[in-house]
């Protein structure tokens, strides 16, 4: 079926749901390895609103989401062909995003493939629903890159305040409340880690909704155009408090060995 002739929400659809105790289990699940992103899905699903069907509906009311509509493109692969950017300047969004990934020894079909772990490809129905939230799970490593957030704890968890602010998901606002209250029991930093987590949820209301944007259109173009055309600020808190973690923990690393941040 193709994107054109899928319903916005097919009937068989559940788009909200409350059930905090699955949350809470999944949660802890999370916190014994924070690798398992699978439970992050769990978690999402558990605590569903239809506001999220509501923000996908006036998304796809604009000119952008129609022009996204008619390419159907599929965004995992085209993201995981480096060879495609390779050529790109060096300081481009495809040459930032091609060096985090390989840092971190990522691929966008992987997360794709922690998703179906959650929920098989086969059981997924076909509508623009679909579509949308697929588009926020493709994108997520693009936040990582524009934004600054590392994969460390600390920046997963800013990067999901962040995230929230663009998407409204009460699941993703549970991750992080509750990884920031487990990341100040474990590092003593409580001020500090309070004020990455209100920045980035800060910048994330501030900028522009990046799954929304045309991302394939500006991955040639510089980093630092790109951050500007979609308002996306610096994460000084983050970085302040990254140093302090560094005090405890040695082992981590400079912010730019860690992260490669741009200047």
């Amino acid at each position: 079926m193709s994107l054109s002739d899928r319903p916005l929400v097919h009937p068989d659809r559940k788009v909200s749901g409350f059930r905090p105790f699955k949350a809470f289990h999944h949660f802890s699940k999370l916190v014994k390895d924070k690798e398992d992103t699978e439970q992050v899905f769990h978690i999402i699903d558990a605590l569903k609103t239809r506001k999220s069907v509501r923000q996908m509906e006036e998304f796809l009311a604009t000119d952008e989401a129609k022009i996204l509509l008619e390419r159907d493109e599929e965004l995992p692969k085209l993201l995981d062909d480096h060879a495609r950017w390779s050529q790109c300047p060096p300081n481009s969004l495809a040459r930032h995003y091609i060096d985090f990934m390989e840092r971190e020894q990522l691929t966008a079909a992987g997360l794709v493939a922690e998703s179906y772990k959650f929920k098989p490809k086969e059981e997924r129905l076909p509508d623009l629903y679909e579509w949308y939230i697929e588009r926020l799970r493709d994108t997520h490593d693009l936040f990582h890159v524009l934004t600054g957030y590392g994969r460390d704890p600390l920046g997963e968890m800013c990067l999901l305040g962040f995230s929230y602010e663009q998407n409204h998901s009460p699941g993703v606002l549970f991750i992080t409340l509750m990884a920031a209250r487990q990341n100040k029991k474990e590092s003593g930093l409580k001020e500090p880690v309070d004020a990455a987590v209100r920045e980035g949820r800060r910048l994330g209301r501030e900028a522009q909704k990046i799954a929304h944007s045309d991302l394939l259109s500006m991955m040639s173009e510089d980093i630092g155009d790109v951050r500007t055309r979609l308002n996306i600020g610096t994460p000084v808190a983050y970085r302040r408090c990254f140093d302090l973690y560094r005090e405890i923990n040695p082992q981590y690393g400079t912010l730019e060995e860690r992260l490669a941040l741009a200047a």
